[in-house]
């Protein structure tokens, strides 16, 4: 079975600086906050061309970090998509708010501005929720449609957060996610994009205040010195080694995207009419966190492939508003169709920025000898 995601190929690639850097972490002993959390942060900042970058525990405090900044609460309303990981919604009945449901684009899978549209005019209309925020996803990697999806939470006074958990890089028109949205969020889970070896996030943001109020929010609510509290807060510190770890693989890593991109070109035409992939939506450029396409018979194809030593995953089989902890909260008029179809239908391929030869021929091979 060929690997889903090599990264043993991406750690053969840099394991000298990767060492040297983790053990100079471990000799001096700054194994919290220590400076390269802070050189980490500021070439977070410069890629993703940001204000301000801060560097947290994992991809989830990321999200509700900005929320608590901005004072969520019960009666508050969050938009969110119901294709993408329980993190994008999770986080808003933690603050006790109610997050609504939007449908996705049948072609993109990121928030369809449409339903969004729809779904706060329905929230203002009932008059019962106070919409604050509006939470995208750069799902599979590739960014939403954020010049329409601003433009609504322009009108309607809303936050915008791009959940870039599977799309840091990721651009559209040549701008950053943080070009339109308040704060962004990152994930550096081991499978993303950029991971670390463990469990690490970040956020990118464009206002002073917010930065400050997040930083203090990240340490248990530090006021002016360690232990003075400005606020009730928690512990969502980046550890000094994923922080070095992660620095080594920023060195690689426009490279790697441009690989991935490669990768998902080669897919394309060695594929030809055979699938239906997702679309990457115009002036975009998508990471490729997954390459994701969409067939009839989901199990009988993966079977196939498998068989074949080819690898797949399903990313997301069951819709956040079909399961139990969720049904509850309110969805878009209309419902999520597009969801719910998708949701059947769509299996993701191996992809990573070292696909390519045999691996990658073997793929195509399969695809071929299962779909025809």
């Amino acid at each position: 079975m060929i690997p889903f995601i090599d990264l043993a190929a991406q750690r053969a690639r840099i394991k000298d600086d990767l060492d040297r850097r983790i053990a100079k972490v471990i000799e001096e002993g700054r194994y919290v906050l220590g400076p390269e959390v802070q050189e980490l942060e500021t070439r977070l900042k410069e890629f993703g061309r940001a204000p301000h970058a801060l560097a947290c525990a994992n991809g989830t405090d990321a999200l509700v970090l900005p929320l608590m900044a901005w004072g969520l609460k019960p009666g508050d309303a969050v938009f969110v998509p119901s294709f993408t990981f329980a993190s994008t919604a999770e986080v808003v009945p933690w603050l006790g708010a109610t997050p609504v449901f939007v449908d996705i684009d049948p072609d993109t899978y990121c928030m369809d501005p449409a339903s969004l549209q729809a779904a706060i005019e329905s929230v203002v209309e009932a008059g019962e929720l106070n919409p604050v925020a509006v939470i995208a996803v750069d799902l599979f990697g590739q960014p939403a449609d954020y010049p329409a999806i601003s433009a609504l939470t322009r009108r309607h006074g809303l936050k915008l957060i791009a959940d870039s958990a599977q799309g840091f890089g990721c651009t559209l028109n040549d701008e950053h996610p943080i070009h339109w949205a308040d704060v962004a969020t990152i994930s550096f889970y081991p499978a993303k994009p950029l991971g670390c070896y463990g469990d690490g996030g970040a956020i990118l943001m464009r206002d002073a205040a917010d930065y400050a109020t997040i930083k203090s929010l990240h340490v248990h609510g530090e006021g002016s010195d360690r232990y003075e509290y400005a606020r009730i807060g928690m512990n969502s510190r980046l550890d000094t080694i994923q922080a070095a770890i992660l620095l080594s693989k920023m060195d690689v890593f426009e490279d790697e995207i441009a690989k991935r991109n490669e990768a998902a070109q080669r897919y394309a035409a060695g594929f030809g009419n055979a699938v239906k992939p997702h679309h990457v939506i115009a002036g975009g450029r998508s990471v490729w966190a997954q390459y994701t396409i969409e067939v009839d018979d989901r199990d009988a194809f993966r079977k196939a492939m498998a068989d074949q030593g080819v690898p797949t995953a399903v990313y997301y089989p069951r819709p956040l508003h079909t399961q139990p902890p969720y049904a509850r909260y309110p969805k878009a008029p209309g419902g999520l169709p597009v969801t719910e179809a998708a949701a059947d239908r769509v299996v993701s391929l191996p992809m990573d920025g070292y696909l390519d030869g045999e691996r990658q021929q073997r793929v195509i091979d399969a695809i071929r000898n299962t779909l025809g």
